[in-house]
């Protein structure tokens, strides 16, 4: 993993987890509304597994912003 790609991982599960937070939602919750297993949505926060693209518009869509945001790409 390149220095970039690292920098961004760290971004992506620090992301996933403030908008889980700012929601108010636990993994547990935020596993139900995207209709998977909780221990995927502590992977995603902990950068031990990424959301593949399918996952990255779930997310944008339930938390009402970019993939670009999530991914670090935009601060907005």
């Amino acid at each position: 993993m390149n220095k970039d790609s690292l920098a961004q991982s760290i971004l992506l599960k620090d992301r996933i987890a403030e908008l889980r937070k700012e929601k108010g939602l636990s993994q547990v919750a935020l596993a139900k509304q995207l209709d998977v297993d909780s221990s995927t949505i502590a992977k995603y926060e902990t950068g031990d597994r990424f959301p593949d693209v399918i996952m990255l518009m779930k997310l944008a869509d339930f938390f009402d912003v970019s993939v670009d945001y999530i991914i670090g790409r935009k601060n907005f």
